[in-house]
């Protein structure tokens, strides 16, 4: 390989000018950044055609990372902070060659340090800088986890203790690189599943006791992925560790136990809620995951936009009233509602919140858990609340009808209210606030919104593809006429499980009650005529029509969008 400066290259191949160079160069004194990285962040040039130009030039040839399996054996070959350090990932072996990928191959020194540290003979291939940060974490993730499972067979074989190390009740960190040797190795085992966790960015971890092994399952993107198989011979250990995180009684293995701790991954703080659960084969942990970071979504990043966002700053602007949050469980709502409080928490209101469990702490917000055991219900809250002077009240969800009639009675008197329910939709919270209770008349008088949602799936950027639907699909999701506009799906690739899907977002409906609509409420008016209002009015959209639109926009795909309308209400 010719030793040409990048700079040079780039230019003589008419990506960038000489001017755009002097630029970059002199930025990169301050950023510290390659090269290459720098003319990718100021948009210059794309990774695209970066690859593009380096592969032709330089003759090194493209590997796409989602589309391979990486031998296991290679991490051992190659240090995992030598990979970490230049972002580089073995791919494979042949003979004496090793083939690693890198997004860029005019790294010498790294180069250099491959052959010092493995004395082999090194090719370069070129990657993108997502799927080598991908890689590196499931390569070195799994292969971390095996070895310390190998060390505790070892060590449960001779009979030593050290299996599972105490640590703090409340507080414990999940470490990478050369850190992790001083451990014990059940604490590395479960170091390395949160920290694969936390790459997937998984809301759930599920520890499985079966007959034969540990299943250890994760929740990511609202889908179970099986990741792991744990010899049962070290089922107890493992389950000791996280008992011991969350602060629970080890030696209780009859009853359902609560705990919690807090970690810190990939420069991540991360809250884990810890549940027990006696089983037929042993105790089952699900671990709830809590990035703190999730709270600084906006209401732009939540999904809303258009007339609903609209809809939304008015609902939240407004002085007094309640809004409420409705949708099943995993639906989103707690990221709406913390949306909100992050908004309206200024120096000048007295926020308070009631909520079980707080999920996030938030900096002048005035936080109150519930504890049933004491006393402390949503109701007996929601009564001492107001006698502390608030402005804004949120209740992490209205449960019953006590609890329902004094945020009304709240409402009314001057105070801003948020809460969630559990209904299917925005109009079924009527029917739903009546079952438990709430007077017709407090509905009409203190509810000025009510907003539904569901999460759906967003298209796997790395394996998005357009294609056709036929007419059935489009009428599945309720379009008689089929759009000339093409739309997409996700072939799967290693970096969505295969799905075709990673991340999600939020499709809403928002209904606010109109004058005309208070009315009806407050005669107890039925669902079909509220209904027939809605319409009239045209100012509602559906939930089915803003998932129908996310699949047009190449959002989400025509299966997701049956998902939902399979449930939703076409008003």
């Amino acid at each position: 390989m010719t030793y040409t400066r990048l700079g040079d290259l780039l230019v003589s191949v008419g990506l960038i000018s000489p001017e755009q160079l002097e630029h970059a160069l002199e930025f990169q004194k301050k950023t510290k950044n390659r090269l290459g990285s720098e003319l990718i962040e100021e948009k210059i040039i794309t990774e695209q055609q970066l690859m593009s130009a380096l592969q032709k030039q330089l003759g090194v040839e493209c590997v796409d990372l989602s589309q391979i399996q990486i031998p296991p054996r290679l991490a051992e070959l190659l240090p995992k902070n030598i990979a970490r350090k230049y972002g580089i990932v073995p791919v494979k072996l042949g003979g004496n060659t090793l083939y690693i990928a890198m997004s860029d191959p005019l790294n010498f020194m790294a180069i250099e340090e491959v052959k010092t540290a493995t004395r082999k003979r090194v090719v370069p291939m070129i990657a993108t800088s997502a799927n080598i940060e991908r890689a590196i974490s499931t390569l070195y993730g799994n292969e971390g986890a095996a070895r310390a499972i190998e060390d505790m067979k070892r060590e449960i074989a001779v009979g030593t203790q050290s299996a599972v190390q105490s640590a703090d009740n409340f507080t414990a960190s999940v470490l990478g690189g050369e850190e992790e040797s001083v451990f014990a190795p059940t604490v590395r085992l479960v170091n390395s599943i949160i920290e694969r966790a936390v790459e997937e960015s998984a809301s759930d971890i599920h520890i499985e006791p079966e007959e034969k092994e540990l299943r250890v399952r994760m929740r990511i993107d609202g889908v179970m992925h099986s990741i792991m198989p744990v010899p049962k011979d070290l089922q107890a250990s493992v389950i000791s560790r996280l008992k011991i995180m969350g602060g629970m009684d080890i030696t209780e293995r009859r009853i359902p136990q609560d705990g919690r701790a807090a970690v810190r991954s990939k420069d991540r703080d991360v809250d884990l809620r810890m549940s027990t659960l006696p089983v037929i084969y042993g105790e089952k942990v699900v671990i709830r995951l809590l990035d703190k970071d999730a709270q600084l979504l906006s209401k732009e990043r939540l999904g809303l936009m258009g007339g609903d966002l609209e809809k939304y700053t008015d609902l939240i602007q407004r002085p007094s009233g309640v809004v409420l949050i409705v949708g099943p469980t995993g639906s989103g709502k707690s990221s709406t509602m913390y949306t909100m409080i992050r908004e309206l928490n200024t120096e000048q209101v007295n926020l308070i919140s009631l909520e079980d469990p707080v999920e996030y702490n938030i900096d002048g917000a005035n936080q109150v858990q519930i504890n049933e055991k004491t006393g402390m219900t949503f109701a007996g809250g929601l009564r001492a609340i107001l006698r502390q002077d608030p402005d804004i009240i949120a209740v992490g969800e209205i449960r019953d009808g006590e609890t329902a009639q004094i945020a009304m009675r709240a409402a009314i008197t001057g105070h801003l209210v948020l809460s969630t329910i559990h209904t299917n939709d925005a109009l079924s919270t009527i029917d739903r606030l009546k079952d438990i209770g709430v007077e017709p008349y407090l509905i009409s008088g203190a509810v000025n919104g009510i907003i539904s949602q569901r999460l759906v799936r967003r298209i796997c950027p790395d394996c998005r593809q357009e294609y056709d639907p036929n007419p059935e699909e489009w009428m599945d999701i309720g379009m008689n006429d089929s759009p000339v506009r093409r739309v997409y799906r996700g072939a799967g690739c290693s970096r969505c499980f295969g799905t075709g899907y990673r991340g999600r977002i939020a499709a809403f409906e928002i209904l606010t009650l109109s004058h005309a609509l208070r009315l009806a409420v407050n005669r107890n008016a039925s669902r079909e005529e509220l209904e027939q209002i809605i319409r009239r009015e045209g100012r509602f959209v559906s939930l089915a029509e803003n998932v129908r639109r996310l699949v047009l926009e190449g959002t989400t795909t025509v299966e997701e969008a049956r998902r939902i309308t399979v449930s939703a209400e076409n008003l």
